[in-house]
């Protein structure tokens, strides 16, 4: 398997964002996080969610290619079961597995926790509280491109959603110095 530095080597070399690196590092994140609250190997779930999105800058006019194209570049450097939840992730095949529902309730989370940030007088992941994400939540018009039906799948690996935005937040708020806010 792919250690972590040559992942984050991967991730730097291909996304050219550096609100996209943010996201993969928070996606890796929540990954870790959800990978110790359920026993699994939290180096392979972590550094799932940090390539999840390896494909972003070559697949951004052509989303039915995103996913696949980061499977095709990770090939033979990742299991099966993390390929498998890559592809999951954008919702292009149907998740079978507490993997696959991770990542697919891990990407769109860290959106609405990051826009939470960048709206609140701090800015700082810090300050921000589970009961303000829960209005956020509940808020469609704020944060729009966050999927709610792809973050209350949580439900699907056993966590309501309080408690999965309460280890997301907790996640992102332990890395809060790589994403510089």
């Amino acid at each position: 398997m792919i250690s972590r530095q040559s992942a984050y080597e991967l991730v730097v070399k291909h996304i050219s964002n550096p609100h996209m690196i943010r996201h993969s590092l928070s996606v890796e994140a929540v990954m870790r996080g959800l990978a110790e609250r359920f026993g699994e190997d939290v180096e392979l779930w972590g550094v799932t969610g940090l390539l999840h999105d390896l494909d972003t800058d070559q697949t951004i006019n052509d989303y039915p290619r995103h996913g696949y194209l980061t499977c095709e570049i990770l090939e033979g450097q990742l299991p099966e079961d993390a390929l498998h939840a890559i592809r999951v992730h954008p919702g292009h095949i149907p998740a079978e597995s507490r993997f696959d529902w991770s990542l697919y309730c891990a990407d769109p989370v860290t959106g609405l926790i990051t826009a939470a940030v960048l709206v609140h007088p701090s800015h700082s992941l810090a300050e921000i509280k589970v009961s303000s994400l829960r209005k956020k939540f509940k808020d469609k018009s704020f944060a729009a491109g966050a999927n709610r039906n792809a973050i209350i799948s949580c439900e699907q690996i056993g966590l309501e959603l309080e408690p999965f935005l309460e280890l997301s937040l907790t996640a992102m708020q332990g890395i809060s110095g790589q994403l510089e806010f």
